[in-house]
């Protein structure tokens, strides 16, 4: 039986970063890795493009999560600058202060991370089926500590799985889908591909501001992707038990700009002094051209009636349509849902070690916490800066 100080299971972002700072400080550390290569999900991530973090500052970084006690240690323990300090490498910064390595290439942030494992023994094809008490893995490693990074259920092509929240006795919280696309009751087929620029996405008192893609399924895009977690965390389900039922209602402010009033008084004063205008061209005012077609369909209006035969309740129609455009929703989009909400419970895990405050020397990091944040780099911070902290915490004991 080989016996090494630490090892680390599961070869994503959280869990090569832990193998990085435990290997800093220890010589005998074993990476374990279910698929025959490291980071499989991380090159998914930003499209291919690897949106590595979010440059807000630390302060506004932990007011975008629930739970930021819990990430504050780690946010400050490994900071931006301390990640973009291992690669050889230049980044850049985009719209909302999303970060993406300069070649635009995911494959260049794996390269560099795995760089670094130098000093750590990486077993590939080693899927982890038991630990014992006295931390013997699959009686075949016995360590004295271990760090557990293995993700949550999404992408279970990477190796994800649900079998992996049950290698420890670590209390859980519900397990549920998170930042997932909407399926929808309505077909949408004919609009897939269509973009509604800058909206706002409203359900129950939750609202989002941001970009909605149609789909052929439904409704996916940074807004609908957001607000996916608010959705997923009022329905009461487990993966680990049950799938979701879903039967709501989300509804789309197409003209958040304007308020119903001053939408009544610019169609007032344009419904006059346009009267010739069709409505199908005057909405393009308002609308994205793609989208107006099936807009006029959905609210039952003729798209070549002129404005100045449109009558009041036509009108008001309208309006209220375009400050509350219904869907109604009847499924998640599991296939490309992106994290996982809820995991490991932060009730029983030190926020500044990651150690277990039931079991000494078992280590949490990553997704497979309970702990998840919006879309744009978020949650690669989560991982790289609680994976550094359990590694360091692990090396340092």
């Amino acid at each position: 039986m080989k016996e090494y100080d630490i090892a680390v299971i599961g070869g994503g972002p959280a869990g090569m970063m832990a193998a990085i700072a435990a290997g800093q400080n220890s010589s005998s550390v074993i990476l374990l890795e279910k698929n025959p290569s490291l980071g499989r999900k991380l090159l998914l991530t930003g499209g291919g493009r690897c949106n590595i973090t979010n440059n807000k500052s630390i302060k506004q970084l932990l007011d975008s999560f629930n739970n930021k006690n819990f990430l504050k240690h780690s946010f400050y323990t490994f900071t931006n600058e301390d990640l973009f300090s291992l690669f050889d490498f230049e980044f850049i910064q985009e719209e909302d202060n999303r970060v993406f390595p300069k070649s635009e290439k995911s494959r260049d942030v794996l390269e560099g991370l795995i760089k670094k494992l130098e000093n750590v023994v990486i077993s590939y094809n080693f899927e982890v089926k038991t630990i014992t008490e006295d931390f013997i893995i699959n009686d075949k490693i016995k360590v004295n500590r271990i760090i557990i990074a293995t993700g949550g259920i999404t992408y279970p092509q990477t190796g994800c799985s649900i079998k992996n929240y049950s290698l420890t006795s670590q209390p859980l919280t519900d397990i549920k889908y998170g930042l997932s696309p909407l399926i929808t009751e309505m077909d949408l087929s004919d609009i897939a591909g269509v973009t509604l620029s800058d909206v706002v996405i409203s359900y129950k008192k939750s609202k989002v501001r941001g970009n909605v893609l149609f789909s052929h399924v439904g409704l996916t895009g940074p807004g609908i992707i957001n607000l996916s977690n608010e959705i997923s965390e009022s329905i009461s389900y487990n993966l680990l038990e049950n799938e979701p039922d879903v039967d709501l209602e989300i509804a789309i402010d197409l003209c958040p700009e304007y308020t119903r009033e001053a939408l009544l008084d610019r169609f007032t004063s344009d419904f006059q002094s346009k009267g010739k205008t069709m409505i199908k061209n005057y909405l393009k005012l308002f609308l994205t051209n793609s989208f107006v077609a099936f807009f006029l369909s959905q609210v039952d209006i003729d798209p070549e009636i002129q404005l100045s035969k449109i009558n009041k309740k036509s009108k008001n129609r309208l309006i209220e349509n375009l400050k509350r455009f219904t869907f109604k929703v009847i499924g998640f989009n599991d296939n490309l849902a992106k994290v996982t909400v809820g995991g490991v419970d932060l009730k029983y895990i030190n926020p500044k070690t990651m150690e277990s405050t039931i079991t000494p020397g078992l280590y949490f990091a990553g997704e497979v916490l309970d702990v998840h944040g919006p879309t744009g780099g978020y949650n690669l911070k989560i991982a790289f800066s609680t994976g550094y902290l359990a590694g360091l915490s692990a090396s340092e004991k």
